[in-house]
């Protein structure tokens, strides 16, 4: 890794965290989290939910998402990972955000995710108007009619909304961004260190929830 990637992720991620990439000292003191506050709820209180926000847009979302697949399908039973498309008033994300959620509604979001971002940032598709996501979702094998309608509904524009409505209460300003449980901004200099702060917060959660230490 580069000392100007380098440096770009710690910013990125120190932004999250509320801390600032020109205190390296209150970094390393830091044990890789701090409290989101005021703390959100979380779909499921017997589970502890980890939250992705990103965008297929993002270029280090991109990067990020094999790591945090691979790092997701070895938690254990009482972890599950929530992924959160955010817009950030864009309208390109937002039809972006629109393609993520329909292709979870019509069951097709395990097989394509990865293949979106592969469209996006490696072979250059344009998946950022509807007919371009139209064509490129029928050539993929996905029922034409059923997509666009989906698309189309306001089912999906209502969880792109209520997901905005997060981005906002979660204070998001960039992505890729992790929070645990719902109380918990994870920070970290590279994605490595990132998901390895995630584990100790999700340690941290559990041991809140079961009240062992």
């Amino acid at each position: 890794m580069t000392s100007a990637r380098r440096y770009f992720l710690a910013t990125v991620f120190a932004l999250f965290s509320g801390l600032t990439a020109t205190m390296p000292v209150q970094a390393q003191a830091n044990p890789g989290f701090t409290p989101v506050s005021p703390a959100q709820p979380t779909d499921d209180p017997a589970k502890i939910e980890v939250i992705e926000f990103f965008s297929y847009g993002c270029p280090h979302c991109n990067d990020f998402h094999p790591l945090l697949s691979q790092w997701a399908a070895k938690q254990p039973a009482d972890v599950v990972l929530k992924r959160v498309p955010v817009t950030f008033n864009r309208t390109p994300w937002a039809n972006a955000a629109k393609l993520y959620y329909t292709l979870e509604a019509t069951g097709d979001l395990a097989r394509l995710d990865g293949e979106v971002f592969k469209a996006i940032h490696t072979d250059r598709t344009n998946l950022f108007d509807d007919k371009t996501i139209f064509e490129w979702v029928a050539k993929k094998g996905v029922d034409p009619k059923k997509f666009t309608d989906t698309y189309n509904s306001f089912g999906i524009m209502s969880k792109v909304k209520r997901a905005d409505q997060m981005a906002q209460a979660y204070k998001v300003s960039g992505v890729p961004a992790i929070y645990v449980d719902g109380k918990y901004a994870i920070a970290g200099n590279n994605f490595g260190e990132v998901l390895a702060n995630a584990d100790k917060a999700i340690a941290k959660a559990r041991s809140e929830k079961t009240g062992k230490k």
